[in-house]
């Protein structure tokens, strides 16, 4: 854990220190969880607080939380000093000094100081703790606030503008450190620069560890409210402010590539679009557009780490760019060019999408797997012949699984449904059916032509063309000719009725020609 959570139990940890003062709350009214066993079974409760405490330093900051949260036992046990000292070190890379000195549990330091790193570090994105640090500008933020900066080296606020006497007691430094390097300004306060001041606290204290220390005593006292009001609403809406960061905030040159790659060849709503950064623009269709940035926005990348999930999205949309170049370089036409993407793109993210769950994937990788999904792509062009046809499988089963797959058996597939499809239509039009053509209604001649889909509406009810559409699905989809006989024998039985029905009509309109004078 050097310097940091590790990415794959950082998302979790997030939950489990927004919900740590419920959860030990109501750990700490519970009744103890009975410890009384049958015969001579021992459970994990029958064993020593020393051996307890061997076993659970081998578990990381989430583990330990959720194991406390189980019954008051462990959630005593889970809450020692030792275990969280230790964690303290590995995540902030600074030893805590004599925790057990101090009148606040290791596990709340390491709580606030989580919570305030977790915001301090994407400050970039989130307005509302811009708004707190940047509201009293040329001058510091709350007190509050800048007593959590003094942990910080390098702060994005313009030079500190203090009293003499805030600053010893903020910074804790004393007042000799600071004459040689004061700068009074006319309103007798003193002028620094954050850094500045951050190593004359070093130097004042002996090394970082001590700065952490007296920034914590500092704060043992204060209420923490906001602090956990931004960390719950940090918690709660990081993706989609990550998301829209990276959306919207990039330099001017990169912003307008980014703009026109996001919606290349995207089928999307033009109004909804045209408020591209606007403030009521709709972020969540924007992220809709794409599979994976609609699974970031879910929160499913990169298990559930929001800085490594807008890595995923930058590798992807890289990758995005080098392949409209290629396409772009090709003498296709405007449709083949705008299909081979559209697809390409689907199966990329069909073949990746449970690695980008579950981790950081680069741009080499996938752009191995677009030129791969390319070439599959153009062979089922191939094999369609031509553009109807291939619209006319994009849906079939067949036609993803051989993306994925690139197995030729689901390719042969293909080829035999666009045959069958082939022999309806020849058979209808044959010249002994032309009776038959001109006696069906349109909707059911409809189904029988080539380049007509079947949708899934069809497929439904008791009517003819519900009927029809069954048989010709199934005989497309199998191939049995036992389907191909029931298709004729139902077209031919609606014709015959449908000339009956005509026979019979020819006497009444003959009578009705005598009637009238």
């Amino acid at each position: 854990m050097a310097g940091q959570v590790s990415a794959s139990t950082g998302a979790e940890l997030h939950e489990q220190l927004a919900l740590l003062s419920t959860t030990s709350a109501e750990a700490e009214e519970e009744n103890d969880i009975s410890q009384s066993s049958t015969g001579n079974y021992i459970g994990i409760l029958d064993l020593s607080d020393e051996v307890l405490l061997l076993i659970l330093r081998k578990l990381d900051p989430t583990s330990l939380l959720r194991l406390g949260a189980t019954c008051c036992t462990l959630f005593r046990v889970c809450s020692c000093n030792s275990l969280w000292t230790k964690h303290f070190q590995g995540s902030f890379e600074v030893s805590l000094a004599a925790p057990a000195a101090c009148s606040v549990p290791a596990k709340e330091y390491f709580r606030l100081v989580f919570m305030w790193k977790t915001l301090f570090k994407n400050l970039h994105c989130n307005r509302f703790l811009q708004e707190k640090l940047f509201a009293n500008v040329p001058y510091p933020p709350h007190q509050y606030w800048t007593q959590w900066l003094v942990l910080e080296e390098s702060v994005p606020l313009p030079v500190v503008r203090l009293p003499t006497d805030d600053i010893q007691a903020i910074w804790g430094i004393g007042c000799e450190a600071l004459k040689p390097v004061e700068v009074k300004e006319e309103d007798n306060n003193m002028k620094f620069e954050w850094c500045k001041l951050h190593g004359l606290a070093c130097e004042e204290h002996g090394d970082v560890s001590k700065v952490f220390h007296y920034v914590l005593k500092q704060q043992e006292k204060k209420d923490h409210e906001d602090l956990e009001a931004m960390f719950h609403q940090y918690t709660g809406h990081r993706f989609q402010w990550h998301f829209s960061y990276w959306l919207f905030k990039q330099p001017p040159p990169f912003n307008r590539q980014l703009h026109a790659i996001f919606l290349q060849w995207r089928k999307h709503n033009k109004r909804k679009v045209s408020k591209w950064a606007a403030p009521k623009c709709d972020v969540e269709y924007l992220a809709s557009l794409h599979p994976i940035t609609a699974d970031y926005w879910k929160g499913r990348l990169a298990l559930g780490d929001e800085t490594a999930g807008i890595q995923v999205i930058e590798n992807y949309f890289s990758m995005c760019k080098s392949l409209v170049a290629w396409i772009l370089g090709r003498d296709w036409g405007r449709l083949k060019r705008r299909k081979v993407y559209e697809d390409t793109l689907d199966g990329v993210y069909l073949v990746l999408r449970r690695e980008a769950w579950e981790g950081p994937v680069d741009h080499q990788r996938f752009w191995e797997v677009a030129k791969s999904q390319m070439s599959r792509v153009c062979t089922l062009e191939e094999t369609a012949a031509n553009y109807v046809n291939w619209k006319m499988i994009e849906n079939l089963p067949y036609y993803k699984l051989y993306m994925v797959t690139g197995n030729a058996v689901y390719l042969g597939h293909l080829q035999n449904f666009l045959q069958r499809k082939q022999l309806v239509h020849s058979w209808i039009n044959l010249e002994d059916n032309a009776w038959v053509r001109n006696l069906l209604p349109e909707d059911l001649f409809t189904v029988l032509e080539y380049h007509s889909k079947i949708s899934q509406d069809c497929l439904h009810g008791d009517g003819d063309l519900a009927q029809l559409s069954r048989l010709i699905w199934l005989y497309l989809n199998s191939g049995q000719l036992l389907y191909l006989e029931a298709i004729k024998g139902l077209v031919l039985q609606h014709a015959q009725g449908c000339l009956s029905y005509f026979d019979e009509l020819r006497p009444l309109e003959s009578m009705n020609n005598l009637i009238v004078p």
